[in-house]
């Protein structure tokens, strides 16, 4: 099996495909989603990132860009993770914020895991011209690496540095699903081949979990996180939304910052079909819940927790 079809493969292979079927709710109680004839949630319109979004500030802006990307912008320091911002394999709902051949400027691009929904090959190829570094596991490292563009693989619980004020840790993750279907990889899938990230910024912690079933260990870190990227799919293969639940609940002051919901034409496909409405009255201090459009700015302000430590058990 060739790399493109194990990368094409990946956002299939779940056993949660007949779970979470999407809402047939009429109306939404949020403003930033509407309902498609299909019942799928999805954002109601898209905001264009500008230049503005990369440049000097003083301040710590994220932005959703889609799928399961962001940008943040650390005071001037400027990142993306899992940026698809084009030649993805199923039919998508939404209007990206930015093309990747409109980026001029990107210090670091952060790789969670090689599914084709994170790992995206065309966006990559189209961000090299800025100069841009990508970090990655050791095994995603690799398949950058063969296609000639920049990058640098990391161990889980490694740290690196993006500019000089933006300190990551690379974050472990369950997400080896291709080992439970035998015709999904030619290979066998380690835990360590995918990641999260646990991001330092100077206003505060965001941890980009990537995609993950639910981990012990992920309930017992320490100093607890400012903001969570926060992936609430209804798949066995990520959180599940109970397991989402339990670990917002968990942490009841992080922000939650939405993502991996109404981007695809998949109103049956657990991973894709998230609904924002579902999280409201599940979720402690609902007020956290940020229901992004793809594009809007979120600030993160200035946290008075001690962020001077790697998070820890």
């Amino acid at each position: 099996m060739n790399l493109s079809l194990i990368r094409t493969l990946s956002c299939y292979f779940f056993a949660s495909i007949a779970l979470g079927a999407a809402s047939t709710t009429a109306e939404s109680s949020q403003p930033n989603v509407r309902y498609l004839d299909s019942g799928q949630a999805a954002p109601t319109t898209t905001v264009a990132l500008s230049k503005k979004a990369f440049a000097p500030s003083d301040e710590v802006t994220l932005y959703w860009l889609g799928m399961a990307g962001f940008l943040i912008n650390n005071q001037g320091t400027t990142m993306m993770i899992d940026p698809l911002l084009e030649g993805f394999d199923m039919e998508v709902i939404i209007d990206f914020p930015i093309q990747a051949s409109q980026v001029e400027l990107l210090d670091a691009i952060l790789i969670t895991h090689s599914d084709n929904d994170h790992f995206s090959l065309p966006t990559l190829k189209n961000l090299a011209k800025t100069g841009a570094v990508s970090h990655a596991t050791q095994y995603t490292h690799s398949l950058i690496q063969a296609q000639g563009l920049a990058s640098i693989g990391h161990d889980i619980g490694a740290d690196f540095s993006v500019g000089d004020n933006t300190k990551v840790t690379v974050m472990p993750v369950d997400h080896a699903w291709q080992n439970s279907y035998p015709d999904a990889a030619e290979r066998e899938f380690k835990l360590e081949d995918s990641a999260g990230f646990w991001i330092t910024t100077s206003q505060g912690t965001i941890w980009a979990t990537g995609d993950s079933r639910l981990m012990a260990e992920q309930l017992t870190y320490a100093p607890k996180p400012d903001v969570i990227l926060f992936d609430f799919s209804d798949s066995e293969w990520h959180f599940t939304l109970a397991g989402a639940v339990k670990l917002a609940n968990h942490y009841p002051n992080a922000q939650l910052l939405l993502h991996h919901w109404g981007s695809v034409d998949a109103p049956d496909f657990a991973p894709f079909n998230g609904d924002p409405n579902d999280l409201f009255g599940l979720i402690d201090n609902p007020e956290r819940i940020h229901v992004l459009l793809p594009g809007e700015p979120f600030t993160l302000s200035a946290q008075p927790t001690n962020h001077s430590n790697t998070p820890s058990q």
